[in-house]
């Protein structure tokens, strides 16, 4: 199983959609630290369309709850800063793929501590800053899928989880 966690989101709509592809592949989805949103906000509940019910949400009060709550999980942090190309690393079970607010991404002191494990995604065109995050969670989960395989069956009691008027904050 592998994880996504988003450090701050600011836009409704894009964690919707992160939502959505979290429920599509089983893969657990953490909102670490504070949100420019409240989680019942309508733009959010659109985008994630009636698929709320089949993604497993886990809210954190900062990155260090995050890592006590996956103590035995890699960390990989996606920024359009880091020099090593997601699809050069070998991903494994339990890794949580980390990605950073839409307006600053992850924070400058974070993917330093980090450098070895931060990972981008390659843009051609030096005129385009940055993709669009829900854009990008996809595009590396599915890499991360591809390689370590994608979920299959269904799970009758992990189908019916968290709606999203009722987020807790737990521990996986």
């Amino acid at each position: 199983m592998l994880h996504v966690a988003l450090f701050e989101p600011e836009i409704p709509p894009n964690t919707g959609n992160i939502a959505r592809l979290c429920a599509a592949t089983f893969t657990p989805l953490h909102i670490v630290g504070v949100t420019g949103f409240r989680m019942d906000d309508k733009a959010l509940k659109r985008a994630g369309l009636d698929y709320w019910d089949y993604v497993k949400i886990y809210r954190h009060i900062d990155l260090e709850e995050l890592y006590e709550s996956l103590p035995n999980s890699r960390f990989l942090y996606f920024s359009t800063k880091g020099e090593r190309i997601y699809t050069d690393w070998e991903y494994k079970n339990g890794d949580c793929l980390v990605f950073g607010p839409e307006t600053r991404g992850l924070p400058e002191n974070l993917l330093r501590a980090n450098w070895d494990r931060c990972l981008k995604i390659p843009m051609p065109n030096s005129n385009v800053r940055s993709l669009n995050l829900a854009t990008s969670v996809a595009i590396a989960l599915y890499e991360a899928l591809r390689q370590v395989g994608f979920p299959s069956g269904y799970d009758e009691k992990a189908a019916k989880l968290h709606p999203v008027g009722e987020i807790s904050r737990h521990q996986v």
